[in-house]
């Protein structure tokens, strides 16, 4: 089959590999009819999430349709036309019996990899996510194996298109999360968005639905600011305004009172700081770039939120704890907990709430992968997000 792998830092490429086959009784093969590219596999490409291995498949946000089952699986049939979250859950351990689900105890085999890494207990697997989360072959090809096929994909039983689905399975929970995760006052609390990108999108329009009285989007790129300007956002352009004194004259003084950081780990921005944390991060000195993170700090209000569904990939420095300490605020982060928002998104779409092909610009084949992802990175012919087809 077709994929998309890993080549070395900075490389992608379009190879023949062998079709997955069921490894254990509990799999099934999937055959993948839309995948695409998301914001955190530019980390990957970039090299700043160790442990990858050359001719390591890519993507973690795909669907399509169930080809094989495992004699275990009880839920799925051949035919089924399924959605998988790009996290891997058992089910059946204490986190995701909690509703844990990214926590999982028992999907992530090299989970004493992440642990000597990160120094802590570890996550889940991750479909096409480095060694360090499982070794998982990803989605951006034309099969897959997908382990606990009884717990990780939801069918779709309704008429709706791929591209109206595809996202469910990452950056609109993962949005969605983060707005939750910010406990909005409906009617009254206003949230700030770091970063226009797909998640950030996804953030903004799912704090809208949430009830805030305002959202107010931080970014550089006109073509996103314009996307999230169209949903009745504020925008901020960072090259163009003091962000911290823009956010205080949009919010009477006080500050958002919740801050959502889109970004992660590879922050653009500007100052004496953000030229630091790229020379560190180049350097390996240090995985994260975090002008956002201190940005989303210095301006939440006094008892906010600042919630954190970007990326970050290791130990940080010149964070201001001090100010964060002082003005009392609380931190929700983490990998999104797919499964449990999946009902209720799927229920969204269908009420007509939202619509969430919104957000693509650009749709091509798994041959032309590694040349879009260079323009996703590079933000290049107003390139919000790719969608592919892997049969085209």
């Amino acid at each position: 089959m077709k994929a998309i792998v890993w080549q070395g830092t900075n490389k992608v490429g379009v190879e023949t590999v062998p079709d997955p086959t069921l490894l254990l009784p509990t799999d099934a093969i999937v055959k993948i009819t839309s995948t695409a590219i998301c914001g955190s596999d530019l980390h990957l490409l970039d090299g700043f999430i160790p442990s990858m291995e050359k001719g390591d498949i890519l993507g973690h946000e795909f669907m399509g349709e169930v080809v094989e089952v495992g004699r275990d699986v009880k839920k799925l049939k051949v035919g089924d036309r399924v959605i998988v979250p790009f996290n891997i859950a058992c089910g059946a351990c204490d986190p995701c019996k909690r509703g844990f689900f990214s926590a999982c105890d028992n999907s992530n085999p090299n989970h004493r990899m992440a642990e000597a890494m990160y120094g802590a207990v570890s996550g889940g697997g991750l479909f096409g996510y480095s060694h360090m989360y499982g070794g998982y072959a990803g989605g951006q090809a034309q099969y897959v194996r997908v382990p606990f096929a009884d717990v990780g994909p939801f069918k779709i039983e309704s008429d709706l298109k791929d591209e109206q689905v595809l996202f469910l399975t990452d950056i609109f929970p993962t949005g969605y999360q983060a707005a939750l995760n910010c406990d909005i006052v409906p009617g009254r609390d206003v949230v700030a968005v770091f970063g226009a990108g797909p998640v950030g999108q996804f953030s903004a329009r799912s704090a809208q639905m949430l009830g805030a009285a305002h959202v107010i989007v931080i970014d550089r790129v006109p073509e996103r600011l314009a996307m999230a300007q169209a949903a009745g956002c504020q925008v901020i352009n960072y090259e163009q305004e003091d962000v911290l004194i823009a956010l205080r004259e949009a919010t009477g003084g006080r500050g958002p009172d919740h801050v959502i950081d889109a970004v992660g780990m590879e922050a653009h921005g500007h100052g004496p700081g953000s030229a630091l944390d790229k020379m560190q991060q180049s350097l390996r000195l240090s995985f994260d770039r975090i002008t956002a993170l201190r940005w989303a700090i210095l301006s939440c209000a006094k008892g906010g939120t600042v919630s954190m569904p970007g990326v970050y990939g290791g130990l940080i420095d010149k964070l201001p704890m001090g100010a964060a300490f002082a003005k009392g605020l609380v931190f929700r982060m983490g990998q999104t907990h797919t499964h449990k928002y999946l009902p209720d998104l799927l229920g969204r779409i269908e009420g007509g709430q939202i619509d969430p092909t919104f957000v693509i610009t650009h749709r091509a084949s798994l041959d032309q992968a590694p040349e879009l992802y260079k323009t996703f990175r590079d933000k290049h012919d107003g390139c919000v997000k790719v969608v592919l087809n892997p049969w085209a």
